[in-house]
């Protein structure tokens, strides 16, 4: 087996085996708690320009299948593992993560005490991080220097994002769903539920959307800061409170900025599919899969018309809004899960009560 380094601007230093691509990959060093759902991580579109690391000690132990995949082309740089599963056991599985990984030209590492790795991220935030290509020899410091001078990438969404617009036909409630780097479990629920969804692009414009005469409009998860995305704040700005939205992760974030709201970047995110969310309306606490890098200010939201309607549990983080004069409302976490539980799944349900009435000529509120 070929060695390679994790290098990480801090000056840390994590020596393991290579698997996967054998070539050299930089990126955010981001971790993940989910015990189970790695293909659905690797492929969620959020993770684009990040190195993955996965806390749950033993991955690839089940393989990788043709049915978890939350996108066609997995946007990560990489992934750090404690130990790798070669040799998986499971009926569904149809080849090996390591066999994905050289499909897809995507590096990982194993071997790593990736319980030390976490700490430091958790010390540090969220840290630019260099996996060498395999086997080649390295100069340390000159890697952390080129990490340092290194900013992030800007455009993510445009580069996950759908280039042109698409139908999922069903014969339900028509709806948009703008595609921020959009995971396929959306897409599924809405289908479940018959609808008839059109996908379209993050830069979208609202007229484009009006156009397509939704019941609804979805806004979907995605990658980055979601000031990165100024086309959707003011598409969204000339949508508000003419048509029933409901956003999700990125699609939330967006929704607060276009309201009068501000978001500012965590330390080191909620990645995994175990975080308790409070419902304050109901009082019910609900355990959601989560993967962000940013939050809405809850002191920003003074003097909006957005009311805060779930909360994180383990920091108090805004994890929900709705809007009190319009048919919208949004939830920072994955109520569509893939991977997680599915406890915030009533959400999509909520949606079409929404579009129902708002089709009557009902009074609404979300």
């Amino acid at each position: 087996m070929m060695k390679r380094s994790l290098i990480l601007e801090t000056g840390d230093v994590f020596n393991g085996t290579a698997f996967g691509s054998l070539n050299a990959s930089e990126g955010e060093v981001v971790f993940t708690t989910g015990m189970t759902g790695y293909q659905e991580t690797l492929s969620d579109p959020s993770y684009c320009g990040q190195i993955v690391t996965m806390t749950y000690p033993l991955i690839g132990n089940y393989g990788i299948n043709r049915d978890d995949f939350e996108s066609i082309e997995p946007a990560i740089k990489g992934m750090v593992v404690r130990e790798l599963a070669n040799t998986p056991s499971n009926f569904r599985s149809d080849t090996t993560l390591n066999d994905l990984f050289v499909l897809k030209n995507i590096p990982g590492i194993e071997g790593v005490d990736t319980r030390k790795l976490t700490r430091i991220i958790r010390e540090f935030g969220s840290v630019k991080g260099y996996i060498s290509e395999a086997g080649a020899a390295i100069q340390v410091e000159e890697v952390v220097a080129k990490l340092k001078m290194t900013t992030f990438p800007t455009d993510q969404v445009k580069q996950v994002s759908t280039k042109r617009p698409y139908p999922s036909p069903g014969r339900g409630k028509r709806v948009v769903l703008v595609d921020f780097g959009m995971k396929h479990g959306i897409l599924r629920e809405l289908n479940k539920r018959n609808c008839d969804v059109v996908v379209v692009p993050y830069n979208t414009t609202a007229e484009e959307i009006m156009a397509i005469y939704p019941d609804g409009i979805m806004l979907s998860n995605g990658p980055g800061d979601p000031k990165d995305v100024p086309e959707a704040i003011e598409m969204l700005q000339n949508l508000i409170g003419k048509i029933p939205i409901f956003g999700i992760c990125l699609g939330h974030q967006l929704f607060a900025l276009a309201s009068g709201g501000d978001t500012f970047k965590l330390k080191f995110g909620h990645r995994g599919a175990n975080h308790p969310v409070k419902d304050l309306e109901s009082g019910k606490t609900e355990m959601t899969s989560q993967n962000h890098g940013y939050a809405v200010d809850p002191e920003s939201l003074t003097g909006t018309r957005l009311k805060v309607t779930h909360t994180a549990l383990n920091d108090g983080t805004v994890e929900g809004l709705k809007h009190l004069d319009a048919a919208a409302f949004t939830v920072q976490y994955h109520p569509e899960a893939s991977p997680g539980p599915e406890d915030s799944n009533h959400l999509f349900d909520r949606f079409i009560e929404l579009m129902n009435a708002n089709v009557k000529g009902e009074k609404i509120h979300a």
